[in-house]
């Protein structure tokens, strides 16, 4: 992982120099840059979200849309799919993110949304859930899905 969770953001890791960056969840979407060699920074793989609080914060704070991948390691689909969400992750150019929410971990919020099969992948912006589709896909697939989403949101 090139991140670690805070709060309200992401502290990012420079692939060039190292240097850890803090980016606010709010900023997300703005380019960003290392502050010690100013090479760019995006997230570039799926955020995997272990509470709650993370997940709360990262779909309400975020200043670009949010696709998350809900999802149990016991699934057979969902391992199919895993590969094709890192796609999607590398390819959100910072448009969007892409976070992994395990079902098994984090029930409460399988359950807030009623997520009743899995994969299921849903869009989120400003706190607010603004689509879904279930079944693993291909990454062009979902990659159409979020951009449709987004010009709809």
């Amino acid at each position: 992982m090139n991140y670690v969770l805070e709060e309200n953001g992401l502290v990012l890791k420079c692939p060039s120099c190292g240097a850890r960056n803090r980016v606010a969840y709010a900023k997300l979407g703005n380019t960003i840059v290392c502050g010690n060699c100013k090479t760019s920074l995006q997230v570039g793989e799926p955020i995997e979200l272990s509470t709650v609080g993370e997940f709360d914060a990262l779909s309400r704070l975020s200043a670009v849309p949010v696709l998350v991948d809900f999802w149990a390691p016991w699934c057979g689909p969902c391992k199919m799919v895993a590969p094709e969400i890192a796609k999607v992750a590398q390819q959100s150019s910072g448009d969007f993110v892409v976070a992994k929410v395990n079902t098994e971990v984090l029930s409460p919020v399988a359950a807030r949304y009623q997520i009743s099969s899995i994969p299921t992948m849903a869009v989120f912006h400003g706190g607010q859930e603004v689509a879904r589709i279930a079944g693993a896909r291909p990454a062009s697939v979902i990659m159409d899905f979020v951009r449709k989403t987004m010009a709809h949101a």
